[in-house]
């Protein structure tokens, strides 16, 4: 080989590693662009969990601490829906003995106010069918599967997650999430922090309920199974400030079994109980959920009438005592006559000078008073009182 030849595949030696050089670097580049690129995609979504995550870590917290079973339901329908950037939230609950919507008509909650809350027991049991599994359900909006668990919510969802509320491997209820981002709920994507979530608030539930259980039961009467004399002290005065606040008016009833002593006296302790028992059934029958009825304490009952006027207040003290009256007890195969006397009051505590405690030791006062005429007039009758013009 002549050195010029030499001389030129040398060149073309070196030039073709150029060239190799080159695309091994510019590949290189590329593969660094794209390792690059995934990195910060990696990065950005690694940020965007634990963001997530400590968003419901904070809500885990607060649904934890909760106090009362209104607070909860405020957590999960909307403090849960602002925080998460959610276009709709419902939560069915099982409430066979409409224990969770008595603790929340007494803390003051309008279930009315609240449609994305439903306690319906037929729509729990199509779901039950429907979504067999006890983990969370994720995929597309479906009308045929979805539409009842959204149905008072107007937003347009493309995906959702159904989350079933699992206690003892019973299933209480589900909390159901909707978005319009038909990417945000991916089927078998996600699934372990709503299902931690779904595990947290089946048990806030459980404790919240069993929290008010433990409450109630210092303030019931063990013998007829009411309300006993603290909690209407408590709830006279909550209502007192409701009627203040709402411009309406509050009737307080009071009521005592007839000859009662003759009861106990002559047919022993043993039938005055069921005598007792027999009227606090009658009244409680009688009873729509925002009144409150409890025993005052031996033979006497208290109710309050909330958003009832004195036209209204007479006519339901008539009816329970014709009830009673035409409620015959048979006890020890002899059959025993039970009446009794009602003492009826109203009033407007919006219109009224007194403060709320004034105005309640007023109410019983009154129809305590309205009470001692009734009896002293023969027993089995109402009678009323109103207060003085303010």
């Amino acid at each position: 080989m002549t050195q010029i030849a030499y001389q030129a595949n040398v060149f073309v030696y070196a030039e073709a590693m150029d060239r190799i050089t080159a695309r091994i670097m510019h590949d290189n580049n590329n593969d660094n662009r794209i390792l690059q690129r995934n990195m910060r995609v990696f990065l950005a979504e690694a940020k965007r969990n634990e963001d997530k995550l400590q968003r419901l870590q904070s809500l885990e917290l607060m649904l934890i601490d909760a106090d009362s079973m209104s607070d909860l339901i405020d957590m999960l329908l909307y403090k849960y829906q602002r925080g998460f950037a959610l276009d709709a939230v419902s939560l069915v609950l099982a409430d066979p003995h409409h224990e969770i919507r008595g603790v929340l008509e007494d803390e003051g909650i309008n279930l009315d106010e609240h449609p994305q809350l439903d306690f319906n027991p037929e729509l729990l049991a199509h779901f039950k069918t429907l979504f067999r599994s006890p983990l969370p359900q994720l995929g597309p909006y479906k009308t045929e599967h979805h539409q009842q668990l959204f149905r008072k919510q107007q937003n347009t969802l493309s995906s959702v997650a159904v989350l079933p509320l699992v206690r003892h491997e019973q299933i209480i209820g589900y909390l159901n999430l909707g978005s319009s981002d038909d990417r945000r709920y991916l089927n078998g994507t996600g699934t372990e922090l709503l299902q931690r979530l779904a595990a947290i608030v089946a048990i806030c539930i459980e404790n919240t309920l069993n929290l008010e259980r433990l409450k109630r039961t210092g303030l019931t009467d063990a013998l007829t199974s009411l309300n006993n004399r603290r909690f209407f002290d408590q709830r006279i005065l909550e209502e007192i400030e409701r009627a203040r606040r709402n411009g309406q008016s509050l009737s307080c009833l009071f009521i005592d079994i007839d000859y009662f002593k003759k009861f106990n006296d002559v047919h022993g302790h043993q039938t005055g109980d069921e005598v007792l028992r027999e009227v606090a059934k009658q009244l409680d029958s009688h009873m729509r959920r925002s009144d409150v009825l409890a025993r005052f304490g031996g033979e006497e009952f208290a109710i309050l009438l909330c958003n009832t006027d004195k036209p209204a207040a007479e006519e339901t003290a008539e009816r329970l005592r014709a009830a009673i009256e035409s409620s015959d007890l048979t006890s020890g195969g002899k059959l025993l006559h039970i009446s009794i006397s009602v003492g009826v009051t109203t009033a407007y505590p919006a219109n009224s000078t007194l403060n709320n405690e004034q105005q309640a030791e007023q109410l019983i006062e009154l129809s305590d008073e309205a009470l001692l005429i009734a009896k002293r007039n023969g027993r089995n009758q109402v009678c009323t009182l109103l207060p003085p013009a303010p």
